[in-house]
């Protein structure tokens, strides 16, 4: 079984009846392979998606932005790490949003995230984006308190509009050339559990670890739900959100891969053409060359 043929299953391209309790966190497809396969497989699509973002950043007329949405210890940082090993650092930016500064609260929710899209032939990374503005802000009011925002401006509708904005943002990016892909990291919380429990006993790993984390697990509950509405009011055909099962590592970077290479060869990516007078320009500069 492999996962090219399987992967459509992870995309939500209509929300409306979207339910988290449906995609089983720790799902593999039915793969049973050993991790030297597993390794094999990966490789092969980190080498396509290198191929892909040459012609990407050669052809210089789309560009792509890549967003990982997940709990703590959900994989994003493994995930950038594994798939985007084989690119070219030239040609691919990642950002990663924490807390936002007294800056960013002093302009709109969506600000800081607009500068940094990708320009074309480039593939950006958003590690968290504006989706934390519908999530963490959702399930800490006081986020949204510290953004001093008009209070008429606050009410009920606050988060379907929020949605609706983000809608329209990426219907925006993508009539300008710029190619949206969505991953939420589907973790279990009894996979946190062991993760947090993995960075505690590894000196290594332990700086990955705060007390905050803790008290985000308590929240859990809370955040399960403000994911759910998130994508079932941002899924969209030409926006869709993919659910990765992030229980195993082996199995998210997959299938995180497999989708990126989709993605850039749906858009038929070709090395721009010499033709005319610059290839005379340039058969001129080889005989030159040879004649040395």
């Amino acid at each position: 079984m492999k996962i090219p043929n399987r992967i459509k299953q992870f995309r939500v391209e209509d929300g409306k009846r979207f339910r988290l309790a449906d995609h089983d966190p720790a799902d593999t497809l039915g793969l049973d392979i050993e991790k030297g396969e597993a390794k094999d497989m990966l490789a092969a699509d980190i080498e396509r998606l290198a191929e892909l973002q040459e012609r990407l950043y050669a052809e210089h007329r789309w560009a792509v932005l890549v967003i990982f949405q997940a709990m703590d210890a959900g994989g994003k940082d493994s995930a950038i790490k594994h798939v985007m090993s084989g690119v070219n650092p030239q040609g691919c930016d990642v950002h990663p949003f924490k807390r936002p500064s007294e800056e960013e609260l002093a302009h709109d929710f969506m600000w800081r995230a607009m500068a940094k899209v990708p320009r074309r032939g480039h593939i950006g990374i958003f590690n968290r984006s504006y989706y934390e503005e519908v999530l963490i802000a959702r399930v800490h009011p006081e986020v949204l308190d510290a953004q001093s925002l008009p209070p008429a401006l606050v009410s009920k509708h606050t988060w379907k509009e929020r949605f609706e904005d983000i809608r329209n943002y990426e219907r925006y990016l993508l009539r300008n050339g710029i190619l949206v892909l969505k991953f939420h990291l589907r973790m279990s919380k009894a996979e946190q559990r062991r993760r947090f429990l993995d960075r505690l006993d590894e000196p290594a790993k332990r700086w990955k670890f705060s007390m905050d984390d803790v008290a985000e697990r308590q929240l859990w509950g809370r955040y399960m739900q403000a994911y759910e509405d998130m994508i079932r009011h941002t899924a969209t055909a030409r926006a869709p959100w993919y659910v990765v099962p992030a229980d195993n590592k082996w199995f998210s970077r997959l299938v995180v891969a497999r989708v990126m290479v989709h993605a850039l060869e749906s858009l038929d990516l070709k090395f721009p053409t010499v033709e005319g007078r610059a290839l005379r320009q340039l058969q001129n500069a080889k005989k030159a060359l040879l004649a040395e």
